[in-house]
């Protein structure tokens, strides 16, 4: 799959440091609880990209915004999320998050 060798290629870096934080990041976070059929892998796009706007995890949130969009969200969506996230945690983390997503959308055209 595509997604998963820009995975790979996103925690390759870090793989002599940490290969067992790799792993379970395949193994058990990837291959595991995104695959549990209780919440839609949209849902858990949009989960994920609000818990990373709140926690202002500025890293993780382009290769998740790349990964909401294949899981169905849209721009609008994304617009949504960080809009609302402002108010319960912040102005300065939803300003950035829009950054971000407007590198991901231009990337995306």
């Amino acid at each position: 799959m595509a997604e998963e060798k820009k995975r790979s290629a996103a925690l390759n870096p870090i793989k002599s440091i940490a290969p067992k934080l790799v792993e379970l990041t395949e193994d058990v976070l990837f291959g595991d609880v995104w695959e549990r059929s209780e919440l839609s892998k949209r849902d858990r796009s949009l989960i994920t990209i609000a818990a990373l706007i709140a926690l202002n995890r500025k890293e993780q949130l382009p290769y998740h915004l790349a990964l909401g969009f294949e899981n169905g969200l849209s721009r609008e969506e994304i617009g949504e999320i960080i809009t609302h996230i402002a108010f319960y945690a912040g102005w300065p983390v939803s300003v950035s998050a829009a950054t971000i997503a407007k590198k991901i959308f231009e990337e995306r055209k």
